[in-house]
């Protein structure tokens, strides 16, 4: 049993890359010996990429926020990358099949704090608004297939809009230096990043949480079914690791996003406690919950504002649970590794641990005091509309131009065509000059998948400030 899943793991840990199986390797400036390794390279590679920073104007849970201790996409997966990051050293130390691999105890932190950092990386402006907008437009604009040309199944890669899908393409085709290899990540980063595995038709809730939503597009099909292959999996089995990733984004959010709420005056940590007391009393929820409220009170007992006094109780149970819930989530991975290894388990690494009950408790929370909130639903709403006023504008320019051109002509209306030269250059290299496998695909779908990237790599900020600038070059309407 031992040897299968040492030899499952030298799979899952395949440092490979595309590149260099393609016969195209970069060549190497002399330099001193590097003792990185190749997951700590990957991590490195991702971490100084353009759209990393680009996530720190990119919405967590409360667009265009003005108040810089509430998280961002930028800060959230820096929380995600270090817990994820904790749970790989523990295991490294603990799991017995990992200890013949003299890199594991670095490997595995690496890798993790990697997927962690890059997990959010093809997310829309405006949080899930933001996917749901791209997925409205669509359906909006193409209600019949006739309308689109695509046939349903290509189509279904933009109904289904995804952020998850979005940073696969991005790391893999996107993050272009002088060829089609994007940030040219390991096998092992790439497979577990891929928290669903499975192509936008092979989507079935019934199916496992792997299959929950798409990770991959059509364009990128190919590169995803490689990637799987040479860490040992296929379409709809998961990387080991991406379950791990997906409990440490989920603790991220549940905890995280509560406590922003109290950051903004939207709940006090008395309505936290007394929330989750009714909830549950006993197990992990009441032991948080009991340690919280201890040092509460030792809090009031210091000179401290109602402010000072919600915020420093909020950062100590934070602490709290998220230490109760990293160490349920690595038990649990533990004690069902077979399962994990193997990428069948169907349940999250979280539904598996004493855990589960606390992270649905705080996302409750979050739902009744923070997301319902007028002044939450009105910024979603701008940035919703925002998206949508973006797509038709640079929908109208793209349908001008044709992808297969060797001309690269640009549109012949004025206003198209400065529009169309506001897209982002790397994007628009890609959609002219596509690799071999893009290139067998509609050029409908490549215009749409060139509107996509624009979009989705926009902040919010960025965003709301295009679209002002657009519509202040629009030719009036006559009265």
């Amino acid at each position: 049993m031992a040897k299968v899943a040492q030899d499952k793991w030298q799979a899952l840990l395949n440092t490979g890359r595309r590149k260099a199986d393609g016969k195209q390797a970069a060549v190497m400036e002399d330099k001193d010996v590097e003792y990185r390794t190749a997951l700590e390279r990957d991590h490195d590679r991702i971490l100084f990429c353009t759209p990393v920073r680009r996530m720190a104007d990119k919405t967590q849970v409360f667009p265009l926020d003005r108040n810089d201790s509430v998280r961002n996409r930028l800060t959230h997966s820096h929380e995600v990358s270090n817990l994820a990051r904790s749970v790989g050293i523990t295991l490294a130390k603990e799991l017995e099949s990992l200890r013949p691999f003299d890199e594991a105890y670095r490997d595995l932190p690496a890798l993790l704090a990697a997927v962690g950092l890059v997990h959010d990386l093809g997310n829309p402006p405006f949080g899930h608004q933001g996917e749901a907008a791209i997925q409205s437009w669509f359906a909006d604009n193409f209600p019949e297939e006739k309308d689109h040309g695509l046939g349903a199944s290509l189509f279904e890669d933009f109904l289904r809009f995804e952020g998850n899908a979005q940073t696969f393409r991005l790391v893999t085709r996107l993050q272009l230096l002088n060829d089609n290899y994007g940030l040219d990540l390991t096998y092992a980063t790439l497979a577990a990043m891929m928290k669903y595995p499975v192509a936008a038709t092979d989507v079935d809730e019934h199916a496992g949480v792997a299959c929950k939503k798409h990770g991959f597009f059509r364009s990128e099909e190919g590169i995803a079914r490689d990637v799987l292959s040479k860490v040992g999996l296929t379409s709809g089995k998961r990387h080991a690791l991406a379950y791990v990733m997906e409990a440490c984004d989920d603790i991220a959010y549940a905890v995280l996003d509560a406590e922003d709420a109290i950051k903004k005056g939207l709940a006090s940590f008395y309505d936290l406690m007394a929330y989750l007391k009714h909830r549950h009393s006993d197990g992990l929820v009441g032991r948080v919950v009991q340690q919280g409220e201890a040092k509460h009170n030792e809090y009031r007992a210091a000179n401290l504002s109602p402010s000072e006094l919600n915020d420093v109780s909020m950062q100590r149970f934070r602490v709290y649970a998220i230490g109760e819930m990293i160490n349920a989530v690595t038990k649990a991975f533990i004690e069902n590794e077979s399962a994990f290894v193997s990428g069948c388990e169907k349940k999250t690494l979280l539904q598996l641990s004493s855990a589960a009950e606390l992270r649905d408790a705080l996302c409750d929370f979050s739902r009744k005091y923070a997301f319902v909130h007028r002044t939450v639903l009105e910024v979603e709403l701008r940035g919703y509309n925002t998206i949508h006023q973006l797509m038709d504008i640079f929908w109208a320019a793209i349908a001008e131009t044709d992808p297969d051109d060797p001309q690269h002509k640009l549109p012949k209306n004025p206003y198209n065509r400065y529009v169309f030269t506001r897209i982002s250059e790397n994007y628009r290299r890609v959609y002219q000059a596509p690799a071999d496998d893009v290139k067998e695909l509609p050029p409908r779908y490549r215009q749409f998948l060139l509107l996509t990237d624009m979009i989705s790599g926009m902040t919010d900020t960025y965003a709301v400030n295009l679209l002002e600038e657009l519509n202040s070059f629009k030719k009036p309407t006559p009265r």
